[in-house]
C-alpha cells in the first residue's frame, strides 16, 4: 500500500516527467530567413540568428570546423560559429600564409605555414574576429561567435533555412560585415507555433564594399 504523502510525491514527479517530455516535443517547423538590402537585393553572407526568450536553447557539443586557404583566399568569406567552437585553418595552397586576428574576442596568430597546423583555434568569446593573412593583405574573412545555438547564413539568394527548433518566443538579429548598424539594433520578435512554418525577415543598409586588390604578378600577369 502506497501512502498518501508517497502517492502524491510520484503523482507530481510524474506530472513535471510528462510536461518535460511535452515541452521537447513542442517543436516549430522549418524557419526561413530571409535578408534583402533597400533595394531589394538578396543579401549573401548574412548571419541571421534567433535567441530564445524563454527557457535557453541546450547547448550543442563543441563544434571543429574550418576556415581553408584556397588560391590566396579564405573560405568561406563569413563563418557563423556557437562559442566553444574549435576552428582549424588548413593551407591548401603551396605557399605559405601568416594567419592572424587583432579583433577583441579573440587575438592569436599562426605564423608561415603550409599545410595545416597541430591545433585548432577555440573561439570562447562572443563577437567578430577579422581574419588576415600577414603576406597577402588581400585577404580577408570573419567567424561571427555567438551565444545562441539558432542561426543560419544566407546563400546568394538571401535566404537560409532552420530547422528544429523548439515552439515559443525569440528575438531575432541579423549580422553582416558591412552592416552600417549595430547588429543589436536589428533585434524584433518572432513567436514559433507547434509544428507551423515562419518566416523572419530583414531589410539592411550596408556598406560599400572595399577591399585591398589582389597584387599582380609581374611575371604571370595574374595576382600572385
Amino acid at each position: 500500500m502506497i501512502r498518501p504523502a508517497l502517492a502524491a510525491l510520484l503523482t507530481g514527479l510524474t506530472l513535471i516527467a510528462a510536461g518535460g517530455f511535452g515541452e521537447a516535443q513542442a517543436r516549430s517547423g522549418p524557419v526561413e530567413a530571409v535578408v534583402t538590402d533597400e533595394k531589394g537585393k538578396p543579401v549573401e553572407d548574412a548571419v541571421v540568428s534567433l535567441t530564445s526568450l524563454g527557457a535557453p536553447a541546450p547547448a550543442p557539443p563543441p563544434a571543429k570546423v574550418i576556415v581553408d586557404q584556397i588560391d590566396k583566399e579564405f573560405v568561406p568569406f563569413v563563418l557563423p560559429v556557437y562559442v566553444g567552437s574549435s576552428v582549424s585553418f588548413p593551407n591548401r595552397d603551396n605557399i605559405r600564409h601568416h594567419v592572424y586576428s587583432f579583433s577583441s574576442p579573440k587575438k592569436f596568430e599562426l605564423p608561415l605555414y603550409i599545410g595545416t597546423p597541430a591545433a585548432p583555434i577555440v573561439f570562447d568569446k562572443p563577437g567578430v574576429v577579422a581574419l588576415g593573412c600577414n603576406i597577402h593583405d588581400w585577404m580577408l574573412a570573419y567567424i561571427y561567435v555567438l551565444t545562441t545555438p539558432s542561426f543560419v547564413k544566407t546563400a546568394a539568394d538571401g535566404k537560409g533555412r532552420l530547422e528544429g527548433l523548439a515552439a515559443g518566443a525569440y528575438e531575432a538579429r541579423v549580422w553582416h560585415p558591412r552592416l552600417r548598424v549595430d547588429t543589436e539594433k536589428t533585434a524584433k520578435p518572432l513567436t514559433l507555433a507547434t509544428g507551423e512554418p515562419a518566416q523572419v525577415a530583414f531589410v539592411v543598409s550596408l556598406k560599400s564594399e572595399w577591399r585591398i586588390p589582389r597584387r599582380i604578378d609581374p611575371y604571370k600577369g595574374s595576382p600572385n
